[in-house]
């Protein structure tokens, strides 16, 4: 192999991100919540059109779906390393440069996350303890917000490994 070939192969890999286990599983999650969207909406509208009334909690719950959706998906994202990045700097370089931008961009959606998930542990305990309910159905709210710094957690979980993955890599 040529010695240009060599270098390609090795920029190549670089930029590969290394597979995470589980991932199917939030594939799986994405795909439910999605199908339950559509399937809570499609009946609304069925019913706003036959009785000229909404079911009054499929608001509630359908933005409740939505940030379990959004934050299932940025852990994926980050696990494949698929996070929003400005590629004409990130591609662009030296082979150390790409690495020390990457264990940049890693450490901070690592710690962006913890933070997301301490604040939102706070929101959650202050919902319960206030004893807050919801508007449209009167459930507790913190059985919705819970969710905000598990599944935070989970992306720093996420993309603490690609950090890792990114310090190992020469």
């Amino acid at each position: 192999m040529t010695e240009d070939c060599q270098t390609h192969s090795k920029e190549n890999q670089a930029s590969e991100p290394l597979e995470q286990p589980g991932l199917q599983i939030e594939d799986w999650i994405t795909v439910t919540v999605m199908g339950l969207l559509a399937l809570i909406t499609f009946g609304n509208v069925l019913a706003r059109y036959f009785t000229n009334q909404s079911f009054a909690w499929t608001e509630e719950f359908s933005i409740f779906l939505m940030m379990v959706l959004t934050l299932i998906a940025g852990s994926a994202a980050a696990a494949r390393d698929r996070n929003i990045r400005i590629e004409i700097f990130a591609n662009k370089g030296s082979l150390a440069r790409r690495r020390n931008l990457a264990i940049a961009s890693g450490a901070a959606t690592f710690l962006m996350y913890l933070l997301l998930a301490y604040l939102g542990s706070l929101l959650a305990w202050d919902e319960y303890r206030f004893g807050e309910t919801s508007p449209g159905i009167g459930i507790p709210k913190w059985w919705y917000t819970i969710w905000l710094p598990l599944l935070s957690v989970l992306i720093a979980i996420r993309s603490g490994l690609l950090l890792l993955n990114q310090w190992r890599r020469k």
